[in-house]
C-alpha cells in the first residue's frame, strides 16, 4: 500500500514559480524507488490530464510536450518524495494537481496508476 500526499500548491502570480511535492507518507514503505510516479492535473469540470512522470530509477522522465519548457520532475529517493517544478506560471496552470504511483515503470494513462494522493490546488493570478 502506498499513501501519497501532495503539498506546495497555493496562490501564485503569473510568471512566478512553484515546486510541488509528492511524499510517500506511510512509514511501512521503505522506499518509493520501486514505483513510477506521475503528476496529473485537473481543471474544473474536466478529466485528469497527464503532466509529467518519472521512472523508478529517476533516470527517465516524461513531460507533456506543451509543458516541457516550463515543467520539470525529479525525485529524492532518500526522502521518498517526487517534485514537480513549474516555472513561468500561466493562468491555464490553475488546476488541482495530483500525484500517483504504480509499481514498476510509468504510464501516461490515469487508469494505470493504483495509488493517488488527494491533490494540491494551484491558483495562478494575473
Amino acid at each position: 500500500q502506498v499513501q501519497l500526499e501532495e503539498s506546495g500548491g497555493g496562490l501564485a502570480q503569473a510568471g512566478g514559480s512553484l515546486r510541488l511535492s509528492c511524499a510517500a507518507t506511510n512509514r511501512a514503505l521503505a522506499t518509493l524507488s520501486n514505483f513510477g510516479v506521475g503528476w496529473f492535473r485537473q481543471h474544473p469540470g474536466k478529466g485528469r490530464e497527464f503532466v509529467a512522470a518519472i521512472s523508478p530509477s529517476g533516470l527517465n522522465t516524461y513531460i507533456t510536450d506543451s509543458m516541457a519548457n516550463r515543467f520539470a520532475i525529479s525525485r529524492d529517493t532518500a526522502k521518498k518524495t517526487v517534485y514537480l517544478e513549474i516555472s513561468n506560471l500561466r493562468s491555464e496552470d490553475t488546476a488541482r494537481y495530483y500525484c500517483a504511483a504504480r509499481k514498476s515503470e510509468v504510464s501516461l494513462n490515469v487508469p494505470a496508476y493504483a495509488y493517488w494522493g488527494r491533490g494540491t490546488q494551484v491558483t495562478v493570478s494575473s
